[in-house]
């Protein structure tokens, strides 16, 4: 049995205790989460298909009024919902918060096309207190602790997606890589940390094809210390089970270990 194999059993069966997915996050509906940092946020729709963005707080949203026969808007505290019903270029929109009026800004678009994309998180990062007595990092950080913190930071709601003393974010390219032989699953990296000499990442995995599919660790391509999938069933491209997440622990950077070269690789 590979290292591998031995070390993905026991993981999966720390996580299920571990790792509780909150109802409204289904398997198709793996959270992009990204950071406000000043820069407008690009928001990409598909016509007939609705897209949710979830802000810090409450907030009000501004549509220009020359948008507003081609895009509904609906909001719901710290909750808005987009549906585009016709394409359109990139147009700027002002979301402010109601409770201290903060401000951010989208740059959306809508294209033709079918199927949903993915819902949205925008977090501002914070300062996680740490008790000066406490140690950076109380001893070791274990395969079971890195998957079970990244499943966290991936679905758990905002207010409980916090930090760790010792787990760092690294960058990671959010570009498709070659992960799963065959081709029939894409993976995008989605967030990656490290703690000591370990790395953990996030990848999204989406179903291709019309047929459902069943993913096992034994198709991973790259060096991988140990994976775990959220859900280890896909159902066919277009479906609300479509999407889901694996966790994969490794001892260099998420680029060093990805697979190197084609898809043809074994």
């Amino acid at each position: 049995m590979s290292p591998l194999a031995r070390t993905v059993r026991p993981v999966l069966c720390a996580l299920a205790l571990v790792v509780a997915a909150p109802a409204w996050c289904e398997p198709a509906q793996v959270p992009e989460r990204i950071e406000w940092n000043r820069v407008p946020i690009r928001l990409a729709l598909t016509t007939g298909s609705e897209r949710i963005v979830r802000f810090p707080g409450p907030v009000r949203v501004g549509v220009p009024a020359a948008l507003q026969p081609l895009l509904r808007i609906q909001s719901l505290e710290n909750t808005v919902y987009f549906l585009a019903r016709a394409p359109f270029g990139p147009a700027r929109i002002v979301v402010r918060t109601t409770a201290n009026g903060q401000v951010f800004l989208l740059d959306v678009s809508a294209l033709e096309g079918t199927g949903a994309r993915p819902p949205v998180e925008v977090y501002v990062r914070e300062a996680v207190p740490v008790d000066p007595g406490e140690p950076v990092a109380a001893g070791p950080v274990g395969y079971v602790a890195l998957t079970r913190f990244a499943a966290r930071q991936l679905y758990a709601p905002l207010r409980l997606a916090r930090g760790r003393p010792g787990m760092v974010r690294v960058p990671v390219h959010r570009t498709p890589a070659a992960l799963l032989r065959g081709g029939a699953v894409q993976a995008v990296p989605l967030a990656s940390w490290r703690a000591g000499a370990l790395f953990v990442t996030a990848v999204r995995l989406t179903n291709r094809t019309g047929q459902p599919r069943i993913l096992d660790p034994r198709d991973l391509r790259g060096t991988w210390l140990a994976a775990t999938f959220q859900h280890n069933r896909l159902l066919p491209a277009g479906s609300e089970a479509d999407t889901t997440a694996v966790y994969l622990v490794s001892d260099r950077a998420f680029e060093a270990s990805r697979p190197q070269h084609g898809p043809r690789e074994r």
